[in-house]
């Protein structure tokens, strides 16, 4: 799971720094094209990220007074 968290605060670190690029105007219409499709691919991977987290947490059930987390079967993954 500590993977998974540094991939997502990866993600979320790349993102930022493609936006500040993107912000700043000296990109040319290329460059701009070109982070912003590296952009959105990341986009969708920090999206199933927390689709993933969020599976599970909802997998989290009290039984007993004790938190149990059951095996998640879940969709596609690309």
């Amino acid at each position: 799971m500590a993977e998974q968290n540094q991939d997502f605060e990866s993600t979320m670190s790349r993102l930022e720094t493609l936006v500040a690029q993107m912000e700043s105007g000296e990109l040319t219409l290329e460059q701009s094209v070109e982070v912003f499709e590296e952009g959105v691919k990341l986009s969708k991977q920090a999206q199933a990220a927390l689709a993933a987290a969020e599976q599970k947490v909802k997998l989290l059930m009290e039984s007993n007074g004790e938190l149990t987390l059951e095996p998640f079967t879940g969709g596609d993954q690309e």
